[in-house]
């Protein structure tokens, strides 16, 4: 039951994410102007305005100026929803964060292999060859692409929960960003990442989820050695 003590901006800001919800709005998909915002809300565009600063503020929502307001692709996670940036020791933080990823990702890539759409297939191949492109190129945008890769396996696995836990899990992705100008990392990253796209084309959700942990396992030695160096 929604709660009508609530400000008025705060219950346009749920109904709101209600609307989003009954029509099924996928991240990147742009809402209606702020006049028609505000008759879908029944409340004054003053208020509409509020209720999307508040959704955005919250990463519901993304406004672009000039643009409009989109769904955002963060999916209303905080930026750092576990406090990692509190945490001192980011060592020790990587290495935990591939402990859980090595729990998690070789049964997700496993489910990626069983219920993958050749749509699907075809993007992870185009985000594999983005990132071998970045790392001839010397560019450091592979971080990002290497973390759609993995969101899209989640997604491709089905796992609702999983879809939007591990995402922040990747965050070990980004902790080890100056680590990757390593040839030997990215030369075992591109090959474990073949292996993955291999396996789960070929439907095999056994060698997917050996793929998956040869390359979390290949990826955490480089990240520990270097580190020592």
């Amino acid at each position: 039951m929604k709660k009508t003590n609530l400000p008025l901006a705060d219950q346009a800001a749920d109904r709101l994410v209600d609307y989003i919800i009954e029509n099924q709005f996928e991240p990147g998909t742009r809402l209606p102007n702020e006049y028609d915002l505000a008759s879908i809300l029944e409340v004054g565009r003053s208020t509409v305005r509020e209720a999307v600063r508040r959704l955005a503020a919250r990463n519901i929502l993304e406004v672009r100026q000039g643009s409009g307001t989109y769904v955002s692709g963060k999916k209303g996670v905080a930026d750092d929803p576990l406090g990692f940036s509190f945490i001192k020791d980011t060592y020790k933080l990587t290495q935990d964060l591939f402990e859980i990823r090595l729990l998690l990702e070789p049964r997700v890539a496993a489910k990626a292999a069983q219920n993958a759409t050749d749509q699907q297939c075809e993007e992870l191949e185009r985000l594999i060859i983005a990132i071998e492109d970045s790392y001839d190129a010397g560019n450091l945008d592979h971080i990002e692409l290497d973390i759609q890769l993995h969101s899209l396996l989640t997604k491709m696995s089905g796992n609702l929960a999983l879809d939007s836990l591990l995402p922040v899990i990747h965050q070990s992705i980004g902790l080890i960003n100056d680590n990757f100008s390593n040839d030997k990392m990215q030369l075992s990253t591109r090959i474990t990442h073949r292996m993955i796209y291999e396996a789960v084309v070929e439907r095999d959700a056994v060698k997917a989820s050996d793929a998956m942990t040869q390359h979390i396992y290949a990826v955490s030695s480089g990240f520990q050695n270097q580190s020592e160096h």
